[in-house]
């Protein structure tokens, strides 16, 4: 599986921005995920969508502010991130998990099995 991350840029502090993930196949039990990673800091789980229902699932930290969804048609995902802050400077990952059965969607990035090249996310105050 392929995935392929758009949609990074720069923007002002309150601003919006789009990112998009598009997959080269999806799967029954599929989990697809967005995490983040600023400079000296760890990566860090940001969001993930159940593919097949659709449910999703945000950190505390951008809960409220970024939203995630997916497009199955197309297969690909997406994170409309609104009142950007500076902190949430990073470059951003999408990732999926593929699973055997209904499970619950994990935050930890090594329980995800694909990754897509990063998307640079500034935001300037």
């Amino acid at each position: 599986v392929q995935l392929q991350a758009s949609g990074g840029g720069s923007v002002q502090a309150g601003g919006s921005l789009r990112l998009s993930c598009a997959a080269s196949a999806t799967f029954s039990q599929y989990h697809m995920g967005w995490f983040r990673q600023a400079p000296g800091k760890e990566r860090e789980f940001v969001g993930a969508i159940i593919w097949r229902t659709g449910k999703p699932s945000t950190a505390d930290s951008v809960r409220g502010r970024f939203t995630i969804s997916r497009d199955p048609a197309k297969d690909t995902m997406f994170l409309q991130m609104s009142n950007l802050k500076p902190e949430d400077t990073a470059i951003y990952y999408c990732a999926a998990r593929a699973n055997s059965r209904p499970t619950p969607i994990s935050r930890l990035s090594s329980d995800y099995h694909y990754w897509g090249r990063g998307t640079q996310v500034t935001v300037s105050s």
